[in-house]
């Protein structure tokens, strides 16, 4: 292809590995006899333009994952019309609990100060994952693995609420196989509280996530390229 026409789209890549990303994520689901479709991709457009966004649709998905509320809501509302389904996987602020309406999906409730805060927010019921810090990370949001269960009694009750699931944010590693206990611990908290959906995985471990349980992949660069 002569490079004018590659810098004519400069996301025509992002077809190609979409199609790459959906064909490992079949092949580490088949590894231990899992169903691939039970496996929901998860596109995480964070800092991509929404050029990149429908790119990614055009090839098949339609599930985005956003960490900043202020840069998603404008690439939502030029969106709209592709019906796409929207995840916040990012840490939310309780001043902005109110915009966080706009997601079908809030995978990263990590305190019960938050989760007040949008049920006394929220217009309407909202599906959330609770973020557990499985790795013990400072710099890390999330629930303790101990303080789990009490927070989760409390969250329950709150009728704006509708706990879905628990998703985790591994260290960055270079052998995804350090975080495989990670993604283990979580499996095993989801089994403890009768949770299906696990939320785990992303571009440089989502493999390992999906063999240890995974039911929902969080990938960026793999599928936009490093940005």
């Amino acid at each position: 292809m002569p490079a004018n026409a590659a810098s004519a789209d400069p996301w025509a890549h992002v077809a190609e590995n979409v199609t790459s990303v959906r064909r490992r994520l079949a092949e580490a689901a088949a590894r231990v006899g899992r169903d691939p479709d039970r496996v929901q991709l998860v596109a995480v457009s964070k800092g991509m333009p929404a050029a990149a966004v429908q790119a990614a649709q055009a090839a098949g998905q339609s599930v985005f994952g956003e960490n900043r509320i202020q840069e998603a809501l404008p690439k939502m509302e030029a969106l709209a019309p592709l019906g796409l389904q929207w995840h916040l996987i990012g840490h939310l602020q309780r001043n902005k609990v109110r915009a966080a309406a706009a997601f079908a999906m809030i995978e990263s409730v990590d305190s019960l100060r938050l989760a007040q805060a949008l049920d006394r927010t929220l217009p309407q019921p909202r599906q959330v994952m609770l973020e557990v810090n499985v790795s013990g990370e400072a710099a890390k949001w999330g629930f303790r693995p101990e303080d789990l269960a009490e927070a989760l009694a409390a969250i329950r009750a709150l009728p704006r609420l509708q706990v879905e699931g628990l998703m985790t944010v591994a260290p960055l590693v270079t052998d995804p196989e350090e975080v495989r206990p990670l993604f283990r611990t979580l499996r095993r908290l989801g089994e403890a509280h009768g949770f299906g959906l696990l939320s785990m995985g992303m571009s440089h471990d989502f493999e390992v996530a999906i063999e240890e349980g995974a039911t929902s992949v969080r990938i960026g660069w793999a599928i936009f390229g490093a940005g």
